[in-house]
């Protein structure tokens, strides 16, 4: 979700994230994500967590064949564009300076039979939620969107306006400092959380969540 400032002295191991592409094969399609990450940072670049979260869209575990689905913090777009191929109807998410970007991404990945598959809108976290339908979602997907503290109470209410009870949402996350299982403290108190896969090889957890219902007498 954040745009960061390009930073030329990267560590040796985010080299892959200067490329100007990065390519894959999910849902039986050959897909080629452009990648920016001297114009737009994180948004622009493929991180593991979509990679594995792809991975496990693909075991099909998570049915999305007719579902209505949204993807948050999307960058690049790549889960976005699996779950579509997968028989979803998604709408793929980022902040506005993303999008143009964004869109390229899944219009150049999507066949022309999926096009109406997918749709790019705008969502900052917290901000405009009266335009998303409250509740509206079967699935909501999130690939590394938790790693800034200052985003995550509207993170969480961004969920919470998303979310029925009977939404499942999916994050796929690496946890890096102490802040990020802070957020997952926070999610519990709202959502019910399980950690259904873990990729040893990148240090990725994938977690279901639902929403707690809400009581009454509380």
């Amino acid at each position: 979700m954040a745009l960061v400032p390009y930073v030329e002295n990267a560590l040796p191991g985010l080299s892959k994230l200067h490329n100007s592409s990065a390519q894959f094969n999910f849902a039986n399609h050959e897909l080629r994500l452009a990648q920016d990450w001297k114009k737009l940072g994180v948004a622009a670049v493929v991180w593991d967590a979509a990679v594995v979260m792809c991975m496990y869209l693909e075991l099909g575990q998570v049915e999305l064949k007719g579902k209505v689905a949204i993807e948050l913090g999307a960058g690049t777009g790549l889960v976005g564009i699996v779950a579509a191929l997968l028989g979803a109807k998604v709408t793929i998410t980022d902040r506005e300076p993303a999008l143009n970007f964004l869109s390229a991404n899944v219009k150049a990945n999507l066949p022309p039979d999926s096009q109406g598959s997918a749709v790019v809108s705008e969502l900052t976290w917290g901000e405009g939620l009266e335009r998303y339908p409250p509740g509206g979602f079967d699935v909501v997907l999130g690939a590394d969107i938790v790693y800034l503290e200052d985003t995550f109470v509207p993170l969480l209410r961004t969920m919470e306006h998303l979310c029925s009870d009977r939404t499942m949402m999916l994050l796929a996350c690496k946890i890096r400092y102490e802040r990020d299982t802070t957020f997952l403290d926070m999610l519990k108190q709202k959502f019910r959380v399980e950690e259904v896969y873990y990729e040893k090889q990148r240090d990725i957890h994938v977690y279901k969540a639902w929403k707690l219902a809400y009581r009454k007498d509380l």
